[in-house]
């Protein structure tokens, strides 16, 4: 490996680019570091297969499949996808608070999906380095062990807010169909007067879906590209915990 790409930490460092730093250093002696926790690699798979369920149950929600001859009651089609959605949407949900908690309880990187050191100079001069080089304007990228700087930017204000977004339209819409008194529509029935009327929640849930659809293409080019041209891993990094840095 070639070490003069990796930078001791430097003075006047804030903890947490200390922390990153010491952290890269460590990865370069040893060629890998232990970086997501088995949680946070649970939680990332989970929730790949239920936005790829609510993806697909979603969009024949909202264009449904041609009517089917014969009586109703033989024809259960949209009754089981409209489940499977629900089901996701729960597991999406359920997966968040997780996740919250074990940001609160697991290591520093778990931490990085819930907020950008937006007041740190270094932080944007090393999100526009990255910037540079998905555009191919420079040769190598940053070294780092967690999310790089753009790709914990994405993360924050793409995923994770989009995320909430459409856990909070799809509770409210649920809980038209749980009526009035249902826990669905007593915390999240305020969304729907909040957005309009129920069809204007309708819509924005539904475009929530390209929003998010938009995202996951350019997070897994994102992360095959850097596997490949970054000289780090990524995509293995996502099953082994491990962050390996390439000859």
């Amino acid at each position: 490996m070639n070490k003069t790409l990796v930078q001791p930490p430097q003075p006047g460092l804030s903890s947490f680019e200390k922390t990153e730093a010491e952290d890269v250093a460590h990865a370069a002696s040893v060629k890998s570091v232990y970086v997501y926790e088995a949680p946070v690699r649970a939680w990332h798979w989970i929730n790949a297969l239920a936005i790829t369920v609510l993806a697909i149950s979603g969009y024949f929600i909202g264009s449904p499949l041609p009517t089917v001859a014969g009586e109703a009651s033989d024809h259960y089609v949209m009754g089981y996808i409209r489940f499977a959605h629900f089901t996701a949407g729960y597991v999406l949900a359920v997966g968040l608070l997780g996740r919250i908690y074990w940001a609160i309880v697991g290591n520093h990187h778990a931490r990085e999906l819930f907020w950008v050191p937006i007041f740190q100079r270094v932080y944007w001069v090393e999100l526009l380095g990255m910037l540079k080089w998905y555009a191919f304007l420079t040769p190598q990228p940053g070294r780092f062990v967690g999310h790089n700087p753009l790709a914990r930017f994405a993360m924050v204000f793409g995923f994770l807010s989009m995320a909430v977004f459409m856990t909070f339209t799809g509770f409210a819409l649920y809980g038209e169909g749980s009526q009035m008194g249902s826990w669905q529509e007593r915390l999240f029935g305020w969304v729907i007067p909040l957005m309009g009327q129920s069809q204007d929640v309708h819509t924005w849930h539904h475009l929530g879906l390209w929003g998010m659809l938009i995202f996951v293409i350019l997070h897994v080019y994102a992360a095959i590209r850097e596997d490949i041209m970054g000289r780090s891993s990524v995509i293995s990094t996502m099953v082994s915990g491990h962050r390996t840095f390439k000859e």
